[in-house]
């Protein structure tokens, strides 16, 4: 089952986020907890870690795009 990767809230403040990296690429295994990307918004740099296991199937959003809170940046097929 494909579960959804959305733009994280990190700040009170935060509408939006520009992704800066990707440090996984389409069909690598990721497991939760493991840092998927890292994004910056208005006041800071962070990595964003996964909230799933399984395979990162799709970036929607690629590297320099900014994207709202919410959005979806990226597919991952769900270990069951």
């Amino acid at each position: 089952m494909k579960k959804e990767v959305i733009m994280p809230k990190i700040g009170l403040d935060m509408d939006e986020g520009t992704i800066l990296a990707w440090y996984k690429k389409e069909g690598d295994p990721v497991k939760k907890g493991e840092v998927l990307l890292e994004i910056e918004t208005d006041k800071a740099t962070t990595d964003v870690e996964s909230a799933l296991d399984g395979t990162l199937t799709e970036i929607v959003e690629e590297e320099d795009a900014t994207v709202d809170i919410g959005e979806v940046i990226a597919w991952v097929e769900v270990d069951e």
